[in-house]
């Protein structure tokens, strides 16, 4: 076998020429036909006695396409394994016109190498590590949240204020013509939730039983593709007015909540330790979001293009299938590469260089880390032995989780080459709940 090598235009690709001798060919498709002879069945032959002839009559054309593929595929990975390629992404083959007397054939591949994983300076960087602490006023908030989760609505025959919950009817036309998601009967919305648009809800505070009403309404830049940026009419019917009841927090609401004692002053503690413990989370994850934009940016290759229209067809299909279950219809157009790419870019790049700085580093997850991180995971739950025992079951839950542990380790090692600066964040900031 012989190899003709040259680079493409890309400079990630690599063109190189594959020869093989006809007769090795020819050698394995005989030899696999007589193979087959020996065990397929045709009516009037007992097994193993079927003539060659009529083996390969009917099935030399298969046979044939079988060992030219397979030799192929083996030659080619002789080939880049002869060249030291690692390759990134299926090979495109092309065969050679074979010419009268010849006693080789020929074939072209193309295919991307990975790129060699360069990375700049990142000591100059800075990463902003939030500093919350969680003060009394933040645990009797989210008492208070507990509690509006778990109000219960009487109907009034007041307007509607922020926190009703409001029945309504609307039909919505631009230009006098419908569109899609344009009208609704026994609609439900809490006020202020913030699940509608903010004009449609504040159009709708103030609004008695009964009450019908007509108002102009500017979709934003953002919205529906087909709407964005437009007016429509709405005409809006409030069915009923229902205002919220909140529970006492007393021990049955504290009982509710899984403090068996009823206890207040336990319920708090509780309370506290649980924001205390997604405090740390959420600081956790804003710093590695930090680091690996830092990564990102200080990274020095190539992505192969043949990987990243993968990624990209992979979070396309993702977000397809998540608009799909939110009751979408989407066609499979509809959503570009350009949506994507930048992100899958991204997450290649990053990818590339974490696994590099695992190798060069030894930041590979050591066993008693993985350990740590799924008893802290499992501390939330009822039973936390049978979720250990959950991962330890399955080898591809287990990775996740060790995939997770490598990248902390990448994050560490980054942030003792950087520079760190805190910052006091209040505990509504760090977890993007501060209003106004």
């Amino acid at each position: 076998m012989q190899q003709a090598v040259q680079n493409a235009v890309s400079p990630l690709e690599r063109n190189i020429t594959v020869s093989v001798p006809i007769a090795r060919i020819e050698a394995e498709i005989a030899s696999r036909l007589k193979n087959l002879a020996r065990t397929v069945r045709m009516q009037g032959f007992r097994p193993g006695h079927v003539p060659l002839k009529m083996v390969e009559r009917h099935y030399g054309f298969q046979v044939r396409q079988e060992v030219v593929t397979d030799t192929v595929q083996k030659t080619f990975a002789e080939a880049v394994k002869e060249q030291n390629y690692r390759v990134a992404g299926p090979p495109r083959f092309e065969p050679k016109p074979v010419e009268q007397g010849a006693h080789d054939v020929e074939y072209t591949a193309t295919f991307e190498v990975y790129p060699e994983v360069g990375m700049g300076d990142i000591s100059s960087r800075t990463v902003t590590r939030p500093v919350a602490k969680v003060q009394e006023s933040d645990v009797e908030a989210t008492l208070e949240t507990l509690r509006r989760q778990r109000a219960k609505y009487e109907r009034t025959e007041r307007a509607a204020a922020s926190g009703d919950l409001v029945n309504i009817d609307f039909e919505g036309l631009i230009a006098g013509q419908p569109f899609e998601g344009n009208q609704a009967s026994n609609f439900t919305v809490v006020l202020g939730e913030n699940r509608m648009l903010a004009d449609f809800e504040a159009a709708i505070v103030g609004m008695r039983q009964g009450e019908r009403k007509t108002f102009p309404l500017t979709f934003p830049q953002d919205y529906a593709e087909a709407v964005r940026g437009r007016t429509a009419d709405f005409t809006v019917t409030a069915n009923q007015v229902a205002e919220p009841k909140l529970p006492p927090l007393d021990a049955e609401f504290a009982r509710a909540l899984g403090v068996a004692s009823g206890d207040l002053e336990q319920l708090r503690r509780e309370v506290r330790e649980n924001m205390e413990k997604e405090a740390v989370k959420r600081v956790r994850s804003s710093v590695k979001e930090q680091v690996m934009v830092a990564l990102n940016e200080a990274a020095a290759f190539d992505v192969p293009r043949s990987l990243l229209d993968g990624e990209i067809e992979r979070m396309r299909a993702a977000a397809l299938q998540d608009l799909k279950q939110r009751g979408m219809a989407v066609q499979d157009g509809s959503l570009p590469d350009e949506l994507f790419a930048e992100r899958a870019a991204r997450r290649i790049r990053v990818g590339l260089l974490v696994a590099d700085l695992v190798k060069k580093h030894g930041l590979a997850p050591r066993p008693e880390q993985v350990r740590k991180a799924i008893e802290e995971h499992a501390e939330s739950f009822e039973q936390p032995e049978q979720l250990v025992r959950w991962y330890y079951a399955e080898p591809a839950r287990l990775a996740e989780v060790e995939a997770l542990v490598m990248e902390d380790n990448v994050v560490e090692w980054a942030l003792g080459r950087m520079k760190v600066e805190d910052r006091a964040t209040d505990f509504d900031e760090l977890m993007g709940t501060r209003k106004g």
